[in-house]
Order: C-alpha cells, then structure tokens, then sequence
C-alpha cells in the first residue's frame, strides 16, 4: 500500500484522475451519482466464492480483500485511474451471509435474521497503478424484529428479485425499513459503501473540488 504524501506526490500537478467503479451495483451507482461524482462502471468478474473459501481472517479482513480484488483487476487494464472496489457482509451469531440465490433462500435468510442482531460490514479501497491509495472498513449494527410467515411472504412479493442483489435479502432504502427495530451505523454504510469517508479521500486527490 501506497501511503497518503507518495500517493498526492504522484498525482501533484496533473489532472484530476479517473474515477472507476469495480462494480455493477445499482445503489453504490446511485450513491456516487447522487454525491455529484463523474465515474464509469466496470464489473470485476471476481470470483469471491472461491476467495472466501477457507480464508482464515476476521469480517473485515475479508471484506477489505474483496474490495481490493474487485479495484485490481479492473485497475490491471485501467493503471492510470482511481478504481473503487467494494464489499458488504452480513454477520449473524457468527456466520458470514451471501446474496440469496432466489427468493425461497431469501425467505430462509428471513428467517434466521427474525428476532435477531447482525452486523454489517463494508469495506471500500481506492487503487490506482496496482496499489492500494486508500482504504476503509467499517460496522453497522440492525436489530431485526420478530418476522411472521406472512409478513415474509408479502415482502418478498413486494420487493422480489430486488432483494436477491442486497446481502441479508433487505433494501434499507425500500420496504427493508420495515423489518427493524434499531439500526446503529452510518447510514451509506449500511447501503453499501462509506462514502463520507470516500468523499474526502477524493477531495484530496483532486477530483472533487476541496
């Protein structure tokens, strides 16, 4: 990793670089667009299962090397832009949630979240030329209130294949506000990605006006 004076140092003088997106997220688009912010889009084709598969380190840890696998190999053909790599994971009593493969899995996550506290954690890093420039991990904590099947089964109507991009099958921006009871966290956080803390890292390296 780069530290901050090489990284200003490197880009001292020349025009603001470019801003990449590893990724397709709608609500992360959203976020950046929404902030005023001019970037591009690019998927990673990372394949996180078999980066998850037997790594050994804590929720932070792993999100923050799926964020930086995501900046990589998007920076790799793009080595003079600022490549934004992301990643959320759901924490419940221990175990690490995934994206529901469809609705009947949603349902399931549903059903284990009832009742219950979990964290969210987000991870988001800036590479550029290889490196990483900057990078950003934080916790949000949601207590979710006691779920009945029926109420399960109207939401996911409601939402349906919406919720199967959002890890814990929820849209905190959506009728997901309903399944809670207290929320403790950043707000852009708990969408997806940090982004006051991204904000004034790209003041800083010019491409938003300081």
């Amino acid at each position: 990793m780069i530290n901050g004076d090489e990284f200003f140092a490197l880009i001292k003088g020349g025009a603001a670089p470019r801003l990449i997106l590893a990724s397709t997220s709608a609500a992360r688009q959203a976020m950046l667009r929404q902030a005023g912010l001019d970037f591009a889009a690019i998927p990673s084709g990372v394949d996180e299962a078999a980066l998850k598969q037997g790594f050994a380190g804590t929720p932070e840890e792993l999100a923050l090397a799926l964020a930086a696998a995501k900046a990589r190999a998007v920076g790799a053909s793009h080595p003079g832009a600022l490549v934004l790599g992301a990643d959320q994971l759901l924490v419940c009593d221990g175990a690490v949630f995934d994206k529901p493969a469809d609705l009947d899995e949603a349902a399931a996550h549903l059903r284990r979240l009832s009742g219950r506290t979990h964290q969210l954690v987000t991870a988001a890093c800036v590479v550029t030329g290889g490196e990483i420039a900057w990078s950003h991990v934080e916790r949000a904590t949601l207590s979710v209130r006691e779920l009945s099947e029926a109420f399960i089964a109207r939401y996911l109507a409601a939402e349906g294949k919406e919720v199967l991009g959002c890890v814990g099958a929820y849209r905190l921006e959506g009728l997901g506000a309903q399944l809670f009871t207290r929320i403790e966290g950043d707000h852009f956080t708990i969408l997806g990605l940090s982004l006051l803390p991204l904000l004034g890292f790209l003041r800083g390296a010019g491409v938003l006006a300081a």
